[in-house]
């Protein structure tokens, strides 16, 4: 799924659509591969296609619900602390993980819109202060650095 490029528009409107954007490319690099291909190990690290989402899904937890929400570990919608997200159950499915990343996102949206840009809050564990806007441009850097980890290893799974 890939969403369409806004190249004018309000700041906000910019930063969400180069967000939503990267989230989309994450999930291409997943989408299509076979279940045991999306658990394939190239690395030393958990680093697999399906790991990078789930990942994913805990960082969006992690900042949007989380640090912007405010909300606790208990109201957040999964986990946030098991190896960064990037443990994956056997029993969990790539549309499974890609359906708990695209509500994590849904839930990040939600708690963005009525947040100012400037607007700041302190991360709960590590007390660095960050704004939505540094929200915004960390997690569109995150999800576009993951993205191409994810073509990487589709390109080393689907040359073999």
């Amino acid at each position: 799924m890939t969403t369409s490029i806004r190249a004018t528009g309000t700041e906000r409107e910019l930063l969400e659509t180069m967000l939503d954007q990267a989230r989309a490319d994450l999930i291409d690099t997943v989408r299509g591969l076979s279940e045991t291909d999306a658990r394939s190990r190239l690395v030393p690290s958990l680093t697999t296609p399906i790991a990078l989402i789930k990942h994913a899904a805990f960082a969006e937890r992690m900042w949007f619900q989380r640090t912007l929400g405010r909300l606790t570990d208990d109201d957040c919608d999964g986990p946030l602390w098991a190896h960064g997200g990037f443990e994956v159950g056997d029993d969990e499915t790539v549309t499974e993980v890609i359906a708990e990343f695209e509500r994590a996102s849904a839930r990040a949206r939600s708690i963005a819109a009525r947040i100012p840009l400037d607007e700041t809050r302190e991360h709960p564990h590590k007390g660095v202060v960050v704004s939505l806007r540094w929200i915004y441009m960390f997690m569109t850097a995150e999800f576009a650095r993951h993205a191409g980890h994810g073509d990487i290893l589709r390109e080393q799974i689907e040359a073999r």
